[in-house]
């Protein structure tokens, strides 16, 4: 299926879940709670947050969704800026109440045997962590990207930014990550032309 022809999917769903169509409700959670967790998640490190977060913003989205406007953003676009308004205010009561999100001691992965699993479980900690240091719009681009699974253009949208500044975010904060965790920048690759030889 084409992006345009998705995008006109998504409207046609989003139009019949505003008139009050269930089935559509349904399948617009269906389609959007794995990213939308995933996203949350890694803005929180915590399933449990992460769980009450992803249904807060659920609600949220079925007392609004009336109100949504195909004009000003995408579906998707708007559903993400209602997740990170959550974030935030999840994040000010806990500063409030003195409270910290703690990381996450049982992230679900995919089956595999207890070394590999307690690798990525390692590998996952420390980049959660490293990722807690990044300025707010690296994280976002990064939660975005990489655990809700959005494009740079969703994520732009999501952001209310330009794909091409999406992209040196995303740029600065994976060299930042890269630096963080100990691991080489990557290098452009360079041509190297050597002086051929006449006899």
């Amino acid at each position: 299926m084409s992006p345009n022809s998705d995008a006109q999917a998504e409207r046609l769903l989003v139009d019949a879940a505003k008139a009050g169509d269930q089935a559509a409700l349904s399948e617009l959670y269906q389609t959007y709670f794995p990213r939308l967790y995933r996203y949350i998640l890694a803005r929180t490190g915590n399933t449990y947050d992460a769980e009450d977060l992803t249904e807060e913003v659920f609600m949220r989205v079925l007392e609004a969704i009336k109100r949504f406007e195909h004009r000003k953003a995408p579906f998707s676009a708007w559903l993400f800026r209602i997740a990170h308004n959550a974030i935030i205010s999840q994040r000010r009561k806990e500063t409030a109440r003195g409270r910290s999100s703690q990381l996450n001691d049982g992230m679900p992965v995919d089956s595999a045997g207890p070394e590999e699993l307690v690798e990525r479980r390692v590998a996952l900690d420390e980049v959660m962590q490293a990722a807690k240091s990044l300025p707010d719009a690296q994280r976002q681009v990064i939660s975005l990207r990489f655990a809700a699974g959005l494009t740079v253009a969703e994520t732009a949208r999501a952001m209310g930014k330009g794909e091409g500044n999406v992209k040196v975010i995303q740029h600065k904060a994976i060299a930042k990550l890269r630096e963080m965790m100990g691991q080489p920048k990557k290098r452009p690759k360079t041509k190297v032309y050597e002086k051929s030889e006449k006899a």
